[in-house]
């Protein structure tokens, strides 16, 4: 009888700040897979007393040997992520987000996919948003994509189809192999005090740039529930902090990561089109008579050509 592989060690990992009700909901879920994952490792800050109290308070009414709580002392998923990474022990680490909750197939099928396929390095899947009293719609069949210009696709909330290889992963749904990631870590220098948006995108690309092969998958399901955020990145309302730090996040990576002409493109690009999120001059203009006026949509245009200016200055460092 030929000797079957041996099965691989799945970790998840939940970073969380001054949710409790969604963080329920998340281990919840994850309490409720087909394949329970070998380890949930719970990312608390060390000064968030009510979640620590909360989760004190459930694990003497429902200990589970599996799951622990680690404390990270730096504001930031990046330093959350970061500190998984070094805390895991699994073959796999998965990642989602406290305000999600993974259908209860997840980790098997995360585990299954890296299983059977030694070339896999990260893996990622569709999250179904409610928002705004209902759930995102549409369709898209381009996901994860960053052209060579520096214009990113997401759409991972509307992906269907078949599973297929992508540039990038969302983090409310993504698991990478842990030889995959080796060494690398989330990049400490990306602006922001908690969501750091576009974290994901940089991490996703180094590990392409390492060889590795990244596949979406919209059968990988997860429930999102948005919630509000702890810092000053509130989503619907703009910040120019917040905007500033998406902003210097998203051209520090397309600095670092596109070819020469790719970057003196995509400098063009973002500072004439951009998108409906990070608007150039021209789209800004196209924007005004929509998005609250000309004034704010210029000060958008405004901000990230500061934006631009700190991250070329960060990356020739």
């Amino acid at each position: 009888m030929p000797l079957r592989e041996p099965l691989v060690k799945v970790s998840v990992i939940v970073p969380t700040y001054r949710r409790t009700a969604d963080l329920a909901r998340c281990l919840a879920a994850l309490d409720a897979q087909e394949r329970r994952p070998d380890e949930v490792i719970v990312i608390a800050r060390h000064d968030d007393h009510a979640t620590l109290d909360w989760l004190r308070t459930r694990e003497a009414t429902r200990p589970d040997p599996r799951r622990y709580v680690v404390l990270v002392h730096k504001p930031g998923v990046v330093a959350a992520y970061n500190l998984g990474i070094e805390s895991a022990c699994g073959d796999v680490l998965c990642f989602t987000d406290d305000d999600a909750a993974p259908h209860s197939d997840w980790v098997a099928r995360i585990a299954r996919a890296f299983q059977g396929d030694p070339g896999l390095g990260g893996l990622g899947g569709r999250d179904i948003v409610h928002e705004r009293n209902g759930i995102l719609q549409g369709q898209k069949p381009c996901v994860g994509i960053v052209r060579w210009y520096g214009r990113t696709i997401g759409n991972h909330h509307i992906g269907h189809g078949q599973a297929r290889e992508v540039h990038v992963l969302k983090g409310v749904n993504m698991a990478f192999r842990r030889e995959a990631i080796d060494t690398l870590r989330f990049d400490a220098r990306l602006r922001g005090s908690g969501a750091q948006v576009h974290c994901e995108m940089g991490f996703s690309l180094d590990v392409r740039r390492r060889g590795w092969k990244l596949v979406y998958d919209p059968a990988l399901l997860v429930e999102h529930f948005p919630a509000q955020r702890g810092d000053e990145d509130q989503r619907f309302t703009f910040n120019d902090a917040a905007f500033y730090n998406a902003s210097f996040n998203l051209r520090l990576i397309m600095c670092e990561h596109l070819t020469p002409p790719g970057r003196w493109a995509f400098v063009a690009y973002s500072t004439l089109i951009g998108d409906r999120a990070d608007p150039g001059f021209l789209r800004a203009l196209s924007l005004a008579f929509e998005r609250g006026g000309l004034a704010l949509a210029l000060r958008k245009w405004r901000v990230g050509l500061r934006a631009m200016r700190g991250a070329w200055q960060e990356a020739v460092r």
